[in-house]
Parts: structure tokens; C-alpha cells; sequence
């Protein structure tokens, strides 16, 4: 990888790549959502800021902690005049993605507790399926592989595991005990 030079100010978007270790279709992609921006040269090449690398590395970092790009780019959208990121902002918006981010590791963590009890098939309406089909329920409407069978002459199967009725308001992925 070649280093920039210091006094460069704006980078190509191959350079911004390079730099970045972001693809160029992922950066037309980004900026065909608005999470970063360019300016355009006479010829219609793109020209990004030098300080866009560090709007990169907030949205991969983001990414990597699996922020949606859509509150991403909100989280962006609240930067005063679209400027970069600072250490205090990253502060500032990654404490709002905590409460969902600790949801989502309690979630995973049941499933992880729960993998030994399902065979991953999408339920075939075994006796007991503490992630996708507590105590059965869809043995209810009849044999075989319940989910799978949606939109060929079933009609009345459940889409997914939280349609499946749990009888107590409860998760459906809770474990059946």
C-alpha cells in the first residue's frame, strides 16, 4: 500500500480505497446513501475530503458492530455541517446503539444456550424445538416440515418463529422447559 502524501487534501477514490481497505463499490454505495460525500472535477471524477478516511473507518467500525447503515447514516446526519467524527462523538453515538446492542447479545446468547436443542430445520414438528417451536405448536396443524410448507396449499402456516404462538405472551425462541 503506498502512504499519502501530507499535503495530499483530497484523494480519488481509488486512493480512498486503497486507504481505507473499503472496495470502491462499497464507496459508490455509501455514497449513493449519503454517508460520505464528494465534490466533482471538471472532468467527473470524484474527489473526497482526506478526512473522509475517518468517516469510513466510523461506518466499517459501526458495521462491524452490526449498526444498520440506515442509523448509521442518521447517527452522520446529527455531525453539524457533515463534518467527521471526533472521539466525542463516537462516544456520544455509540452509547445510544448500547441498549440494542446489549439486546442482541442476550438474544444470541440464548440462541447459543438453545443450539443443542435444535436440529436447525426449520421445524419438522419434533416434540420439542425450544428456538423455532416451543412444545410443538405447530404439530398443531398437522405433519411435517410446517414452515417449509407456507405457500403450498397450507396457507395457515406461520411465516416465521414469531408467528408461532407461545401461549404466553412469552418469546417465541424462549426455551421450552
Amino acid at each position: 500500500m503506498t502512504r499519502l502524501e501530507h499535503r495530499v487534501h483530497e484523494l480519488t477514490v481509488g486512493q480512498l480505497a486503497e486507504r481505507s481497505g473499503v472496495a470502491v463499490s462499497a464507496l459508490h454505495f455509501y455514497e449513493s446513501k449519503g454517508l460520505i460525500s464528494s465534490r466533482r472535477t471538471a472532468g467527473n471524477q470524484r474527489r473526497f475530503s482526506r478526512d473522509t478516511l475517518r468517516r469510513v473507518s466510523f461506518i466499517k467500525v459501526s458495521q462491524r458492530v452490526g449498526i444498520p447503515l440506515i442509523d448509521i447514516r442518521d447517527a452522520l446526519a446529527t455531525l453539524p455541517e457533515e463534518r467527521t467524527p471526533t472521539v466525542a462523538d463516537w462516544a456520544r453515538l455509540s452509547e445510544t446503539w448500547r441498549s440494542d446492542l446489549d439486546g442482541r447479545i442476550r438474544q444470541l446468547e440464548r440462541l447459543r444456550d438453545d443450539l443443542t436443542d435444535c436440529i436447525g430445520c426449520g421445524c419438522l414438528s419434533i416434540s420439542r424445538c425450544a428456538l423455532a417451536n416451543p412444545y410443538d405448536r405447530l404439530g398443531d396443524q398437522g405433519p411435517g416440515p410446517r414452515r417449509l410448507l407456507v405457500g403450498h396449499g397450507t396457507g395457515d402456516a406461520p411465516a416465521g418463529p414469531e408467528a408461532a404462538p407461545d401461549g404466553d405472551g412469552g418469546d417465541p425462541c424462549t426455551p421450552a422447559h
